[in-house]
């Protein structure tokens, strides 16, 4: 081979590098940006809770993998009107108990998640779960979720209280809606 043929062929192998690489870079862009509009708001949650940009976002796409391998179902329309009804005697309580209420409301949300097909027996598994399909409001529930246990110890005010329960609505007004296997909505 002559010298030009060899200076041609650093010249591919060069291009064909940079181009491998503007590959990947893309690729990882177009990773981040689904994960960052799958996760919303706890995509940032998420990578501040790890040490490199890559184990959190092996951690969001484990989170994926474990949500698909769950039997998430829609509920039936009698059991969302059960749900509903039974969600309406809890703010009514809240007015005499709100400590009560605020109680019923977190294991109301627990029991709507676990017909629905989340486990429940773990609350960190729950926010992973949960962070997938409805991280929107996931900040709710962990909102609520810390009343909740400051209210168990008589810690919370009422207006903390009646904020719970907001944010107890929030993600079980969300958990009622039909929703596809992918967290999509039917409508």
């Amino acid at each position: 081979m002559t010298a030009e043929t060899w200076i041609w062929v650093a010249v591919v192998v060069v291009v064909l590098a940079a181009i491998a690489a503007v590959g990947y870079v893309v690729l990882q862009q177009q990773k981040r940006s689904k994960l960052r509009s799958r996760f919303g708001p706890e995509y940032e949650r998420i990578m501040s809770e790890h040490d490199t940009r890559r184990e959190a976002e092996q951690d969001m796409i484990a989170r994926e993998q474990r949500h698909a391998e769950l039997d998430i179902r829609p509920l039936s329309p009698e059991s969302r009107d059960a749900y509903a009804r039974r969600w309406t005697e809890v703010q009514e309580r809240f007015v005499d108990a709100p400590g009560f209420a605020v109680t019923e409301a977190d294991q109301l949300v627990t029991a709507v998640m676990a017909e629905r097909g989340y486990p429940t027996e773990d609350y960190g598994q729950r926010l992973a779960d949960l962070s997938v399909a409805h991280a929107a409001t996931l900040d709710h529930y962990r909102q609520a979720h810390q009343i909740s246990g400051r209210a168990a110890h008589k810690e919370a005010s009422t207006e903390e209280l009646r904020q719970a329960m907001v944010h107890y609505r929030a993600l079980f007004e969300e958990l009622l809606e039909e929703t596809t296997r992918e967290g999509r909505r039917d409508g």
